[in-house]
C-alpha cells in the first residue's frame, strides 16, 4: 500500500493514523512506521499477527523488527533471541537474512561482544554484496551498526566515516526517517571523535527534524545527547524536559525501557 510505504520508508514518516493492513507486506510496513513514531504497542501487535499468519520472509522480518524495537529501548539480550529466530526463518531470502545478521551484530555490540559484532557485520556485508543492486536500506543499517561498534570501541574517526557513508546512502533514498536517523548516528559519532561543536550543531538540526516528522524515539536520542554536550538553541532545562517527555510518550505508547 503506497501510504504505508511512504510512512515506513518514504516521505510521510509522521502519517497517523495509519491505514489498516491488507497484505503481509502492509502489516510489516505498518509495524515499521508505528515503531518509528514510538507507537510500540501498535507495532508489537502487528508483528505478533504477522508471525502467526505469514510465511517467510515476512515471519523472519517480523522477528527481526521485533528485535529492533526491543533493542531501541535497551533490551539487547531479549532482542538477541528474536534476531536468532529471524535468521533461522530467513532461508535464502537476502533481505531477511541481512536484517537478522545486522540485528544480531547490534545485539552483540550492546552486550559488549565486540569481536562477535564485527564478525557478524562482515558476514552481513558479504551476504549483502552477493546479489545485484543491494537494497539501500540494508546498506544504511550496516553503516549505522558499524558506526556504533566503532564508537563503542573508542574509534571515533572510524565511526564518523561509517556514519558519513550512511548519510550519503540515505540522502540518495526516499526514506526521511533513514535520513534523520543517519544524522543522529553521525552526531553521536562526531561527539565520540571529539568534534563536539559539529555534533551539537547537527543534533540541534535533528531536534527540529524529529519534531516535524513525529519521530519520538530519535528525538529522545538526540535530547539525551544534547543533555551531555549542550545545545546552541535550547536551554539545558528545555533539553532535559524534551528527553523526559519523549521517554514518557514512549511508555504511554507501549514501550518499556530497560532499567538494568
Amino acid at each position: 500500500m503506497p501510504t504505508l510505504n511512504a510512512a515506513a520508508f518514504g516521505d510521510e514518516p509522521a502519517c497517523w493514523p495509519l491505514p489498516a493492513a491488507v497484505t503481509a507486506e502492509d502489516r510489516w510496513l505498518r509495524a515499521v512506521a508505528a515503531g518509528g513514531q514510538g507507537y510500540y504497542g501498535v507495532a508489537h501487535s502487528e508483528l505478533a499477527e504477522l508471525r502467526r499468519s505469514a510465511a517467510a520472509p515476512w515471519s523472519s522480518l517480523a522477528c527481526s523488527t521485533h528485535g529492533s524495537l526491543l533493542r531501541q529501548l535497551g533490551w539487547h539480550r531479549l532482542a538477541h533471541g528474536w534476531d536468532g529466530r529471524a535468521l533461522a526463518l530467513a532461508g535464502n531470502d537476502r533481505q531477511a537474512r541481512v536484517d537478522a545478521l545486522v540485528g544480531l551484530a547490534a545485539d552483540a555490540l550492546g552486550m559488549g561482544r565486540f569481536a562477535v559484532s564485527m564478525r557478524l557485520l562482515e558476514v552481513a556485508g558479504t551476504a549483502l554484496s552477493a546479489g545485484i543492486d543491494p537494497p539501500r536500506r540494508l546498506e544504511v543499517r550496516v553503516c549505522w551498526v558499524s558506526a556504533e561498534l566503532a564508537m563503542a570501541m573508542g574509534n571515533g574517526g572510524t565511526a564518523v566515516g561509517h556514519a558519513q557513508r550512511a548519510v550519503e546512502l540515505a540522502s540518495a533514498g526516499a526514506s526521511v526517517r533513514h535520513r534523520v536517523k543517519s544524522d543522529v548516528v553521525l552526531a553521536a559519532a562526531l561527539c565520540s571523535a571529539g568534534r563536539v561543536a559539529e555534533s551539537r550543531a547537527l543534533a540541534d538540526e535533528g531536534m527540529n527534524a524529529t519534531a516535524r516528522c513525529g519521530l519520538i524515539p530519535l528525538r529522545w536520542a538526540l535530547a539525551s545527547l544534547l543533555v551531555g554536550i549542550g545545545s546552541d538553541l535550547l536551554a539545558a532545562r528545555e533539553v532535559a524536559e524534551i528527553r523526559d517527555v519523549t521517554a514518557g510518550i514512549v511508555e504511554r505508547r507501549g514501550g518499556h525501557w530497560y532499567r538494568g
